[in-house]
C-alpha cells in the first residue's frame, strides 16, 4: 500500500519532480532544468567561463539562443547593432553557438524576436517544464503551466555545463482573482493592480500562483502578461495551472509533441494543478470588477493608480519611507500632488516588449487606432515581439492601420523597453509605454515612463496625453 502524501501545490509538484538531490535542510536542492534560453546580452561572461575551464555544454539541444536586447529595430531589418559593444555581443553569441552546437535565431532568421515571445510561439515551453534564462521576465512561461525564473551569469555558466542549478525553494502565494473585467480593462491592468496592492517587494521570497474565474477567462497571451510582470512585485516565479486554452494554444506549434505523444502529453498535463487542500503561505484576493485601466505615475511599477485618479500626496501616507519614496518619484517625474492623470501630456508612445507585443495586443491597439491619428508632437513607435508576430500583423492588415495612424512600424526586438539599443529617449521626454518597468532612466537617462496597457498607450498617442481608453472609444 502506497503511503499517503501530503497535499501539494503545483509549485511543489514541479520542483519535487525536478529535484536531483536535496542539499540541506534550508530548502536548497540541485534542480534539473528542462529548457534554457540565452541572449546576446547576459551570456558572454558565461561562455567565457566555459572556454577558460575548457568545458563543454552538457545538453546543447535543450538551449535556444536569440538576439533581442541590443539589436536595431529599424523598419528595414539590418543584421547589426547600433554600437560596437552590442555588435561584439552578437558576434560572440554566434561564435559560441557554432562552437557548442546551440540553435540560434539570429537577426535574419524569420523566427527572430524577444525570447519570451519566441519560446512560447515555437512550442518550446510546455506544461510541467522548469525553464531558466538570464532575464528576470522568464516568469512569463508560468502562463503555460511551466515554471520559469531568471538567473545570473555564473548560474548560466553552471547550467550550460551541467543542466542543473542550485536552487532554494520559495514560499507560496496564491493570488485569487474573480469577477468580470470591465470594458477596456485588460490583463495588464490586472497585474498592475496586484502590484499596486501588495507593493514592489510584496512577493519577495515567494512564487505566485494565479487562480480564479478571471484568470480562467483570459487568453493564454493575456495570462503571459500577468506572469511576466509578477517579478515586478518581487516574485521569482509565477504560474497558472494549464487548461484547455493552453493545450489549444500549444497544439500544432513547431516544437510541440505530435500524434500519440500529443495525446499522452495532454493526459499528463491535466494533472498539473495544486491539490484542493494544498496550503499556501500567503493569500491575496482581488475583485476584477473593481479595476479600471491603470497608469503608473512614479518610478516603480507599484506607484500606479486607475486612470481616473490623481498623483498622490506624500502627506497622506503613514511612514517616512512611503513619503520619501513618493517625493523622490514626483521630483523625477516632474509631477505635483493632485495632478489629474488625464492632464499629463506625453512626447512619446511606445508599444512593445516581452510584456505586451503579441498579436492579441496588436489587435487591441488596431481597434483604438482605426480612423484616428497620432497627436501632433508625439512620436509613436510600435515594435512587434517577434518576426512572426510582425508577419501575422501584416497579413491581417493591422500594420496598415498602424502606419495610417502615424505609428512607426518596426522590426522585432526589446527596443525602447530598456534603451540598450538605438531606441532611446532624451532627458525630460515623457513616454506612455506598454512595457514592464518605469525605473529612473529605464528608457533613457532622465526620461519619464508611464506604464499602461497597449490600448491605453494607443489612446494616449492619439490625444497627446494620458487618456481613459474607455471614454475615447465610447466617444465620451
Amino acid at each position: 500500500m502506497k503511503p499517503r502524501t501530503l497535499p501539494r501545490t503545483l509549485y511543489d509538484k514541479i520542483i519535487d519532480s525536478h529535484t536531483v538531490k536535496t542539499l540541506d535542510d534550508d530548502g536548497h536542492v540541485l534542480l534539473y532544468i528542462d529548457r534554457h534560453i540565452i541572449n546576446e546580452y547576459t551570456s558572454p561572461q558565461a561562455f567565457s567561463g566555459l572556454r577558460d575551464q575548457n568545458r563543454e555544454v552538457w545538453r546543447p539541444a535543450t538551449t535556444l539562443a536569440v538576439v533581442d536586447h541590443v539589436n536595431s529595430t529599424e523598419p528595414e531589418r539590418v543584421n547589426f547593432s547600433p554600437d560596437e559593444s552590442g555588435a561584439n555581443q552578437m558576434k560572440y553569441l554566434a561564435e559560441n553557438c557554432e562552437k557548442y552546437g546551440i540553435e540560434l535565431f539570429d537577426l535574419l532568421d524569420k523566427r527572430q524576436g524577444i525570447e519570451h515571445v519566441v519560446a512560447p510561439e515555437q512550442g518550446l515551453v510546455l506544461p510541467g517544464m522548469v525553464i531558466a534564462a538570464g532575464d528576470s521576465h522568464t516568469t512569463t512561461y508560468g502562463a503555460l503551466g511551466a515554471f520559469g525564473f531568471g538567473i545570473g551569469t555564473s548560474e548560466i555558466e553552471h547550467l550550460l555545463a551541467t543542466q542543473t542549478l542550485v536552487y532554494k525553494r520559495l514560499k507560496t502565494m496564491r493570488v485569487s482573482i474573480n469577477g468580470a473585467l470591465g470594458f477596456g480593462v485588460t490583463s495588464k491592468d490586472l497585474i498592475m493592480a496586484v502590484i499596486q496592492m501588495i507593493g514592489s517587494s510584496g512577493a519577495t521570497g515567494f512564487v505566485m500562483e494565479f487562480t480564479g474565474s478571471t484568470i480562467s477567462s483570459l487568453s493564454v497571451e493575456a495570462r503571459m502578461t500577468i506572469c511576466n510582470m509578477a517579478v515586478e512585485a518581487g516574485a521569482r516565479g509565477a504560474y497558472m495551472a494549464p487548461d484547455d486554452k493552453v493545450f489549444d494554444y500549444l497544439q500544432g506549434k513547431p516544437r510541440a509533441p505530435e500524434g500519440p505523444l500529443w495525446a499522452k502529453a495532454v493526459e499528463a498535463w491535466r494533472e498539473l494543478k495544486s491539490d484542493n487542500d494544498a496550503q499556501f503561505d500567503m493569500q491575496v484576493d482581488l475583485d476584477a470588477s473593481t479595476i479600471e485601466p491603470m497608469v503608473s505615475w512614479g518610478i516603480s511599477p507599484d506607484q500606479s493608480s486607475g486612470i481616473s485618479g490623481v498623483v498622490p500626496s506624500a502627506e497622506q501616507l503613514a511612514t517616512y519611507h512611503e513619503k520619501t519614496a513618493i517625493e523622490k518619484a514626483q521630483k523625477y517625474m516632474d509631477l505635483s500632488a493632485g495632478t489629474r492623470f488625464a492632464d499629463i501630456t506625453i512626447t512619446h508612445a511606445f508599444i512593445g516588449s516581452c510584456t505586451n507585443s503579441r498579436i492579441e495586443d496588436l489587435r487591441q491597439v488596431a481597434e483604438v487606432l482605426k480612423g484616428r491619428h497620432v497627436a501632433k508632437g508625439v512620436r509613436a513607435i510600435l515594435v512587434p515581439g517577434s518576426s512572426l508576430v510582425r508577419q501575422q500583423a501584416e497579413e491581417e492588415g493591422l500594420a496598415d492601420i498602424f502606419t495610417a495612424a502615424g505609428f512607426e512600424w518596426r522590426q522585432s526586438g526589446c527596443s525602447l523597453c530598456l534603451a540598450m539599443n538605438d531606441d532611446v529617449l532624451r532627458p525630460g521626454e515623457r513616454c506612455a509605454s506598454s512595457t514592464n518597468r518605469n525605473f529612473e532612466g529605464r528608457q533613457g537617462a532622465g526620461a519619464r515612463t508611464h506604464l499602461m496597457s497597449p490600448a491605453m498607450v494607443a489612446a494616449a498617442a492619439v490625444t497627446g496625453h494620458l487618456t481613459d481608453v474607455r471614454k475615447l472609444v465610447r466617444g465620451e
